[in-house]
């Protein structure tokens, strides 16, 4: 059985830094494509990174590029989002997702596991 867990939420006051971990156990993220979407209270759930199975090629949403970075690390079986220069926007719990194909992808439903989610919050 797959399972991913979130953690590395919190709550901040906006210009912070966090870094949210994805930790995977069942199987090798080695040949996964994974990826982060949040949704806040009331909205759709959002694309915000993906990564490719070696790390070579990400994709952030414009809404947070140049302030995100996702990264991998195939030894830990865990993925990392980077977030910088926080913002209230940016308030929001954060899933972790994974997909058994190769191509990065925004949208949600090309996503075969998820994470149960860690809550961020940025205060002004």
């Amino acid at each position: 059985q797959v399972q991913l867990v979130d953690s590395g939420g919190g709550w901040l006051q906006a210009g912070g830094s966090l870094r949210l971990s994805c930790a995977v156990s069942g199987r090798t993220i080695s040949s996964t494509t994974m990826g982060w979407f949040r949704q806040a209270p009331g909205k759709e759930r959002e694309f915000v990174a993906a990564i490719n199975w070696s790390g070579s090629s990400k994709y952030a949403a414009d809404s947070v590029k140049g302030r995100f970075s996702i990264s991998r690390d195939n030894a830990k079986n865990t993925v990392y989002l980077q977030m910088n220069s926080l913002k209230p926007e940016d308030t929001a719990v954060y899933h972790c997702a994974g997909r058994l194909g190769s191509a990065l992808t925004t949208m949600s439903s090309a996503y075969d596991y998820w994470g149960q989610g860690t809550q961020v919050t940025v205060s002004s």
